[in-house]
């Protein structure tokens, strides 16, 4: 009895089989995947016209961009055609102005700060002028006091003049007082000087921008000590109030080496584009070749002028150079 149960729970040993019908099927999924992969990703001819097709297009494109945009580009491509150096440098201002006093004063009112727009002849700064004031009005009483003594010693030479007619007075009292006369008229010049001086003093306490452009920093402030010159150390007074640039008036600075000097002549044409807007380009014409070379470095500094600059150009910051080759004649 209880062996026929047994057997009943035995499983048919045709029935343990797995069937094959599954991992065929598994296997056939598995090549035919790696069959599609392999298919889109073996390179054919095909892909190469896809290539020039989409070049003619942006060709087509690029013949829509503004003339602006066109004349840039192709600017940058004949330049890097024609260019036979090209280096790094810093754009600078060609000028800058320190503007200082001509005497020890103090600073009674500062009327920029930094980058402040200036005109020429804007006055920016001013100084104390109490005691040059005051001296404009002494020597105007000394000149006055000049012109009376002309005019008295005027009206005597011409009494004695008139009386020397007469025989009532010699000849010698003429002299004196044509003399004296002289001498007034001489202390009146002398005066004048003086006073043109006291004035020329005063209206230096009054300071003006020699230029139009920019204020780069500002020096001082009200109520500070300044004079010509430094009396010596790190805490004497100031001996500038501001300086002041033209941002129209930019140049490029580039150290040249010793290799590429034969590069490089005077007047030469440039391209420069500053390093922040690699896009931009403008035309420039080489201004400056230092006469002596830095023996440290072996180098040459060269001045690069830019034409019609703007406000992508930044004084001290970097930009790239390309100096020109010599148009060959047709």
């Amino acid at each position: 009895m209880n062996s026929d149960k047994i057997k009943e729970l035995e499983i048919d040993p045709e029935e343990k089989k797995r069937p094959g019908r599954p991992v065929m099927t598994i296997f056939f999924l598995v090549l035919v995947t790696t069959g599609v992969a392999l298919f889109f990703a073996w390179p054919r001819a095909k892909d190469a016209h896809r290539v020039v097709n989409n070049s003619k297009k942006s060709a087509t494109n690029a013949e829509a961009v503004s003339p602006a945009q066109a004349s840039s580009t192709n600017s940058v491509g004949t330049n890097s055609a024609n260019s036979v150096l090209t280096v790094s440098g810093y754009i600078i201002n060609r000028e800058r102005i320190e503007l200082s006093p001509r005497f020890m004063g103090t600073v009674t009112w500062i009327g920029v700060k930094k980058g402040d727009a200036v005109t020429n002849g804007q006055v920016v700064v001013t100084l104390d002028d109490a005691e040059y004031q005051a001296r404009v009005h002494e020597v105007e009483g000394r000149l006055a006091s000049a012109k009376a003594n002309v005019n008295r010693a005027k009206l005597d030479y011409e009494r004695i003049t008139q009386l020397n007619k007469t025989q009532t007075e010699s000849k010698k009292a003429e002299d004196d007082a044509r003399l004296q006369l002289e001498s007034a008229e001489a202390a009146v010049k002398e005066i004048q000087g003086s006073y043109e001086v006291a004035k020329t003093y005063l209206a230096w306490t009054i300071i003006r921008s020699p230029i139009n452009g920019v204020v780069l920093e500002k020096l001082v402030e009200p109520n500070e000590l300044v004079v010509p010159q430094s009396f010596g150390g790190t805490r004497g007074p100031s001996t500038a109030l501001i300086a002041v640039a033209d941002p129209k008036d930019l140049q490029v600075e580039v150290d040249l080496n010793e290799a590429d000097l034969s590069k490089v002549f005077m007047d030469q044409k440039c391209h420069v584009s500053p390093e922040a807007y690699p896009d931009k380009v403008y035309d420039g014409y080489v201004a400056e070749i230092a006469p002596e070379a830095n023996r440290q470095k072996g180098t040459l500094q060269v001045k690069v002028q830019i034409r019609n600059p703007d406000h992508f150009l930044t004084p001290e910051l970097s930009a790239k150079v390309e100096f020109l080759g010599k148009e060959k004649s047709p």
